[in-house]
């Protein structure tokens, strides 16, 4: 039976953004017996991650659209598909059509990814294996540290030193080779990676595309390589690297964890904005909402970037400058943007014919032909443009999911690279129509008729994400996924503990390690801090 949330204005905890990791905070903490409320500024929970009503009769995930990387442990802790949360795997995962007629189809199937490959080279084939191979070593490195706390370089202390030690030796295990390739991974970029390990530009190409998803870099940059791993991590149902849909979009989730939250006790509200989080003597003691009213605790965990958190919701005052600056330094750069569509119909593509849903029309859709295309799209945006040619990734979750669009009716999912957020000239209000024409002009290259069967359409451009979603430049990932801002130095070198230098103020959001996606370990994380004390 649900525990009834007591109406109060103080609290053990109070939680700033009901986005995904903030409810997976409340959940922990509510478990443990804490009184907790959750603010959401918005009408609805789930942050970045919601399904909305945005076109009659269809449930569109307005931000965030895939799912793999939420923690299978919360999962199982919350009880989460009690609450109806539910995983459609993609069956293939991609499907990548060339203008020539040819197609490339990857998925959880080994052999028949064996011989997509084979189409474009039979060296790449007998590759590809050992590419898996090596990114599982990474994998078995990095992942244990998803839901680790980071050890503190700047004041370390015994425990810190201690936390270092299982990742040296996970580091020692895999011998020098290996090893090289992890640091190279952790540091480096996709594209020398992808090179030497394979020929064909039409698989460099496919797999280039999660190098960039959310950055503001071409594939030949730096920290690419991480960005790549990032997406290639993860599991659905207990398969490894299997995206899903959520059923009823994304924000089945949010929904799922919101349920679980006020069944232990939390308080959940919507349209509560806070506009300042208020401090005493060097500690929180609650917060003020836009509408006057004030509510008190001795800890807050904000789910909201540090530019928002630091400099619109905190009094500069109430934090040393050093930390501030620190906060200010932080990369925030940002060249994505999110269409959704209505469609009277499938895609029926050239190199796959056919409009009813088939197995091509599940996984995610790669409208690039090679790294070339990619690196030519970031070369407009690095002087403000937005990408004449822009790489587009398309995702029709109502081929898996039918729920998400009125009968008959099918559901797009737009993620296009790259559209900056600090334009040259003008505005994205001026520029994001005609760029989202570019993008639908692109998609009837390989699917003639795109354009007819689309119904309406939702363009959210980098200004839009910012304003929509408090994502400051619009970044999805709450600040930038380089290796100086991440791990032990995210947010800031001396503060990944998800705790502030104001007692009492935490962090529990993508803003702190292990950063960004749907993945909630960051909310876990700073659950068990917070109740650490």
């Amino acid at each position: 039976m649900a525990k009834s949330a007591i109406k109060s204005s103080t609290y053990d905890a109070i939680i700033v953004g009901a986005g995904h990791n903030g409810l997976v905070t409340a959940c922990y903490l509510a478990k443990a017996g804490w009184k907790v409320l959750v603010l959401e500024r918005r009408y609805i929970v789930g942050g970045a991650c919601v399904s909305e009503e945005t076109f009659p009769g269809f449930k569109v995930s307005t931000a965030a659209y895939v799912n793999s990387l939420f923690r299978p442990e919360i999962i199982r802790d919350l009880r989460l598909y009690d609450y109806g949360f539910e995983l459609l795997e993609r069956n293939p995962s991609s499907f990548t059509p060339f203008l020539d007629g040819r197609y490339l189809m990857l998925g959880p199937d080994h052999q028949r990814n064996l011989a997509e490959i084979g189409k474009f080279s039979r060296r790449d084939a007998e590759a590809y294996p050992a590419y898996q191979a090596m990114l599982e070593r990474v994998a078995s490195v990095i992942e244990p540290t998803l839901i680790q706390t980071p050890p503190n370089l700047a004041r370390p202390g015994v425990s810190d030193l201690l936390k270092l030690a299982p990742l040296g030796r996970s580091l020692q295990r895999l011998g020098p080779a290996a090893m090289g390739e992890a640091i190279e991974v952790l540091t480096g970029a996709a594209r020398p990676i992808l090179d030497r390990w394979f020929e064909s530009e039409e698989l460099k190409g496919t797999l280039a595309t999660d190098a960039i998803i959310g950055a503001f870099a071409s594939p030949s940059m730096p920290g690419t390589a991480y960005v790549l791993f990032h997406h290639v991590m993860g599991e659905t149902n207990g398969k490894r690297g299997v995206w899903a849909y959520v059923r009823g979009g994304m924000g089945g989730l949010t929904q799922a964890l919101a349920a679980a939250a006020r069944d232990l006790g939390a308080d959940v509200r919507t349209d509560a904005e806070v506009v300042r989080i208020n401090v005493r003597n060097g500690a929180v003691r609650g917060v003020t909402l836009a509408n006057g009213d004030e509510f008190f605790a001795p800890r807050v965990a904000s789910n909201v970037d540090c530019n928002v958190t630091f400099t619109r919701l905190l009094d500069p005052d109430a934090v040393p400058p050093d930390f501030l600056d620190a906060v200010r330094r932080i990369d925030y750069s940002s060249a994505s943007l999110k269409i959704n569509v209505a469609l009277s119909a499938l895609p029926n593509f050239t190199a796959c014919p056919g409009s009813e849903a088939s197995p091509h029309h599940r996984g995610t859709i790669h409208l690039v032909p090679d790294q070339d295309y990619i690196e030519r799209a970031y070369d407009d945006a690095k002087y403000g443009l937005p990408s004449q040619d822009p790489v587009v990734e398309m995702c029709l979750p109502s081929a898996v999911d039918p729920s998400v669009a009125p009968p008959g009716k099918h559901l797009a999912s737009l993620f296009v690279q790259y559209a900056p957020y600090k334009l040259a000239q003008g505005t994205w209000e001026q520029h994001k129509e005609a760029f989202a024409d570019r993008c639908f002009a692109i998609i009837e290259q390989y699917a003639p008729g795109f354009c007819a069967s689309v119904i309406d359409r939702q363009v959210l451009s980098p200004s839009d994400l910012e304003r929509t979603f408090n994502l400051t430049g619009g970044n999805i990932f709450q600040g930038a996924m380089a290796l100086h801002q991440l791990f032990m130095f995210r947010p800031v070198p001396g503060f990944a503990g998800y705790r502030t230098p104001v007692r009492g103020l935490y962090l529990c959001g993508a803003a702190a390690h292990p950063g960004g996606g749907v993945m909630g370990a960051a909310g876990w994380n700073a659950a068990r801090e917070m109740l650490r004390g």
